[in-house]
């Protein structure tokens, strides 16, 4: 009895404790992404026709969002020809204008009627999808999560395997 109560215990606490990519929001991998709605753009819209679009939900108080910033920028001019990077906040134009470190390179905008998040049930940021050129969703997820990460070779490849 002891035996079967500490494997059970094992058991619970590797299923509790393995790092499984996490999703906070409505999983929509595979399918059509909605319409990109968003308040007010703070650096011009975007022309995405024919374009991969990566979309992350970001906020100025969110930590984990800032460290992604430099690699969001590294992905804008690594991918420039095929990837169009947009970051979207909650937050007002003021507050997202005063972040000043790290420097946003690619398009922003505000949703503070959380128009997009609520169409993708956003729960936790940063959060992440990238879209092919038909407008389906190619990756999804927390952009930094360890083992899951979306790296220069995830876009790479995402990019060759559906670019028309």
């Amino acid at each position: 009895m002891k035996n079967t109560l500490l494997l059970l215990a094992c058991l619970f606490a590797i299923n509790t404790f393995s790092q499984d990519k996490k999703i906070w929001a409505k999983s929509i991998i595979n399918q059509k992404a909605p319409k990109l709605v968003v308040e007010k753009w703070l650096s011009g819209k975007p022309d995405t026709k024919g374009k991969f679009v990566l979309i992350d939900f970001w906020a100025t108080w969110c930590g984990p969002c800032k460290r992604a910033i430099p690699e969001l920028n590294q992905f804008k001019a690594e991918f420039e020809n095929d990837l169009i990077v947009i970051g979207i906040s909650d937050e007002t134009p003021e507050k997202v204008r005063s972040l000043a470190n790290p420097k946003i390179e690619y398009y922003s905008a505000i949703d503070t009627q959380r128009t997009m998040y609520d169409k993708l049930e956003v729960q936790g940021i940063p959060h992440c999808i990238l879209i092919d050129p038909n407008g389906i969703v190619r990756w999804e997820g927390y952009p930094i999560l360890h083992g899951y990460e979306l790296t220069s070779e995830v876009i790479k490849g995402i990019i060759e395997k559906y670019k028309q």
